[in-house]
């Protein structure tokens, strides 16, 4: 039961997590392609990209909440709900869900909506919200690695 559970939180951090990291990463670059110029308005089809990354982020955010389920379903199955680099990991995971809940999918959906009412983007929202995007990201990166080398581990790793 504990390899199946481990082989279905791994599928769900890379079917869920993986495209949040990199939709939001793409988020900003393409906001700021979309801008609208002085009178012509948003480029049609950079909205349309930006709005395609937005639906990912929220749809694949909504998924990644199967990946930390079935985390705690392994460690209990595994007995290492007390271990320290699980610990470390829950509290990361935690952090990294607030970001991507209170900074970048409200600023997604803010920049949307400028977009969707002809209104420019200020820069500086797009810059705070690649800040808040590669924070997520770290976090994201830093669980991954401590659930591959698990310190004090007997896999040698």
């Amino acid at each position: 039961m504990t390899k199946l559970l481990l082989s279905l939180h791994v599928l769900a951090a890379i079917v869920a997590v993986g495209p949040v990291t990199v939709a939001a990463s793409m988020f900003p670059p393409a906001v700021r392609r979309a801008a609208p110029a002085e009178a012509d308005g948003p480029a049609p089809k950079a909205v349309t990209a930006v709005t395609l990354l937005h639906r990912i982020c929220r749809v694949y955010a909504r998924l990644g909440v199967l990946v930390p389920a079935l985390g705690l379903a392994t460690a209990l199955a595994m007995g290492v709900l007390g271990d320290g680099w699980l610990i470390a990991s829950i509290t990361l995971t935690a952090v990294a869900a607030g970001v991507l809940l209170a900074f970048v999918l409200p600023r997604q959906d803010e920049l949307v909506g400028r977009l969707a009412a002809h209104q420019p983007a200020d820069p500086q929202d797009t810059v705070r919200l690649a800040v808040f995007t590669g924070v997520f990201n770290l976090l994201w990166a830093t669980v991954t690695v401590l659930m591959i080398v698990r310190p004090g581990s007997t896999t040698g790793a």
